[in-house]
């Protein structure tokens, strides 16, 4: 018999939300929070442990229908909710009526699968979740092999970064480390990095990206650590205007681009 909860002060209708507000609880029970069809149907496809699939039929959409099915012939826990407990747990608009509980997957600087010229976003101490996941579609679109992620400061499976990354968060090759590491793995794998940074004197478009190539990032608010600025060569974006720097997930957008187009891409 299918599990159904009408009541927000379900137990289990608490600790969803314990784990959307709370990176402390996602870490302690190595759980996270999957919202949206598209998201859950990209997760799937990484070979994720579905804990238990949260749904509310009354605002399905067909390929809700679907993955309900898929979860439920591979024994994963189908629980149905009433509408009002649904809300209490989505944290988006136009999610399908679908929440997923499920065990995130780590991946080691060991575990990346590397392209032969390999191009890769660093991301030094990022914060904000909705800068990651802007990144991360940019990531995607452009197919690069990895980002990886020295020193956060933020949850890589914080439902918002999944939320922004629409999914993108489940279709990239994503390691957290620390810049020491990430600085001895490059050498170790013969990847140049190149610090995207104000000071520099050298521009982007200017500079041999069709190499094995990772371009370092830093916080909009403070940019990148000497730690970066010191070991690697730095580039930088014209500023034509009044301002002198943009975004994160643009900065890294108009790089990252513009070494696929010296790629042939």
């Amino acid at each position: 018999m299918r599990e159904i909860i009408t009541s927000t002060q379900n137990a289990k209708i608490k600790n969803i939300v314990l784990l959307i507000e709370k990176s402390s609880e996602r870490r302690k029970q190595q759980l996270m929070v999957v919202e949206g069809a598209r998201e859950i149907g990209l997760s799937l496809q990484t070979g994720l442990k579905a804990e238990a699939l949260y749904c509310c039929v009354e605002i399905f959409s067909l390929e809700s229908e679907i993955i309900r099915n898929t979860l439920s012939a591979q024994g994963c826990n189908i629980v149905e909710v009433s509408k009002n407990v649904f809300d209490k747990i989505a944290f988006r608009e136009n999610s399908d009526g679908l929440v997923l509980v499920a065990k995130p997957k780590f991946l080691t600087l060991q575990d990346l699968q590397l392209s032969a010229t390999p191009l890769i976003i660093v991301l030094e101490s990022v914060e904000k979740p909705g800068n990651l996941g802007a990144v991360l579609r940019t990531a995607d679109a452009a197919a690069v092999d990895a980002v990886i992620v020295c020193d956060p400061k933020c949850d890589i499976y914080n439902p918002n970064a999944i939320r922004s990354s629409v999914g993108c968060v489940f279709t990239n090759q994503i390691v957290t480390a620390t810049s020491e590491e990430v600085l001895a793995w490059l050498k170790a794998k013969r990847i140049t990095p190149y610090a995207a940074a104000l000071t520099a004197t050298d521009y982007y478009h200017k500079t041999n990206l069709n190499v094995a190539t990772a371009l370092v990032f830093g916080t909009e608010a403070y940019g990148l650590t000497n730690f970066w600025l010191q070991q690697a060569p730095q580039i930088k974006i014209p500023m034509a205007g009044k301002i002198d720097s943009l975004n994160l997930s643009n900065s890294v957008a108009i790089m990252v681009f513009e070494a696929l187009r010296q790629r042939g891409n």
